[in-house]
């Protein structure tokens, strides 16, 4: 009857110890797994609740199953590094200095958003007319491994071109966006070229603002005419920059305009010696698999040279006639000129990338594959879900 003893209490204390997994051996138990829930494309949490018997546990580990991809921490722990569009379950275990418990029974099936490359290109502005300023370039915007959620239809817009101005009189339009939208998704857009400023009765006026600003109008002799600011989006990295100076002219002299800015550059300033400023240069991607240039804008009207457009579809400017019309789906801004018809802008485009293949689409877009990638080019409005 030795184990009776209470002289001490040793095989009580013992025996308390040894329920408690209190003892220098004792390993945690297995935690009870919680909700897994995905929240982008590459990552996920996964809850869980620690054993309320044994030893405690120091450290908390997930794995994912396919791939065994860990995270560690409290509850909710975050897992990152996972696939986009798969399927996963997780296990959760302890561990303290004597080991790693079981792992807890499997967690809920989560599906990862499937990831993608997405480039808009809004519309670009018209240009203007009768010493009026060029339509600076539609917005460009490149984003990369995008979340898409699956089973959302979304609706795709392609922003139009402005249309040119046809006198010196009536302002030319601004480009139209471009974006991608859809029921509980976050809006991605591209931000329209702004238009030339208008000459109106030789007052003047400053380029309008837009993903890329339009170029600023000559005056008679009233001062120059800047251009129109870039990045109405506020967007980080921008989508464009400002619109070229249009020259203040003086008695005689030159009605020389500035130039529409592209994605990549600003617009030229008007000269005062007969050339209209360039337009600023687009922007280089290759989203499609070869190298495009999008986005450059329109090239300012002048009295003896037209600016050149800026490389992406902007429209050339003149010296009478009508200016250089942006290249449709480059997003170019219409070319000015110095009496005539303004140019319109070009229309925009949306490209997306993925290794997802699109449950249904509307709107025509065009499908081509490149390095083991889906590519829906989009010039018009549609579409489309996963």
């Amino acid at each position: 009857m030795a184990t009776k003893r209470l002289s001490d209490g040793s095989s009580i204390k013992n025996s308390f110890k040894l329920s408690r997994g209190a003892t220098s051996a004792a390993k945690p138990e297995a935690p009870t797994i919680g909700a897994a829930t995905a929240v982008t494309s590459s990552t996920a949490t996964v809850a869980y609740t620690a054993a309320a018997l044994g030893a405690a546990g120091s450290t908390f580990t997930a794995t994912s199953s396919p791939s065994s991809i860990t995270g560690t921490g409290a509850s909710p722990i975050t897992v990152s590094g996972l696939a986009g569009n798969t399927n996963y379950t997780f296990t959760v275990k302890a561990s303290n200095a004597n080991g790693d418990s079981p792992n807890s029974s499997a967690s809920n099936q989560i599906t990862t958003d499937a990831n993608f490359d997405l480039l808009f290109v809004a519309g670009g502005g018209g240009g203007g007319a009768g010493a009026g300023g060029a339509g600076g370039a539609g917005g460009f915007r490149y984003l990369t491994d995008q979340a898409v959620p699956s089973a959302i239809t979304y609706t795709v817009t392609v922003g139009t071109g402005g249309a040119g101005s046809p006198d010196g009189e009536t302002a030319a339009g601004k480009g139209g966006n471009s974006s991608l939208s859809g029921t509980n998704f976050t809006t991605i857009s591209a931000t329209g070229g702004g238009n030339g400023g208008r000459y109106g009765s030789g007052g003047g006026q400053t380029g309008f603002t837009g993903g890329s600003g339009g170029g600023g109008s000559s005056s008679e002799a009233q001062g120059t005419r800047a251009g129109g600011a870039g990045n109405e989006g506020g967007y980080s990295p921008v989508e464009g920059f400002g619109g070229g100076t249009g020259n203040s002219r003086s008695p005689g002299g030159s009605y020389d305009t500035g130039g529409g800015d592209g994605a990549s550059a600003v617009g030229g300033n008007g000269s005062g010696g007969g050339t209209g400023g360039a337009g600023g240069a687009g922007s280089a991607n290759s989203i499609t698999g070869s190298s495009v240039t999008y986005a450059g804008g329109g090239g300012g009207g002048g009295n003896t040279t037209g600016g050149a457009g800026g490389a992406g579809g902007g429209g050339a400017g003149q010296t009478s006639g009508t200016g250089g019309a942006g290249t449709a789906n480059l997003g170019g801004g219409g070319g000015a000129t110095r009496s005539g018809t303004g140019g319109a802008g070009g229309s925009g485009v949306v490209i997306l990338k993925t290794t997802q293949t699109a449950a249904s689409t509307t709107g025509s877009p065009t499908l081509t594959t490149s390095g083991g990638f889906n590519i829906y080019t989009f010039t018009g409005n549609g579409s489309i879900s996963f």
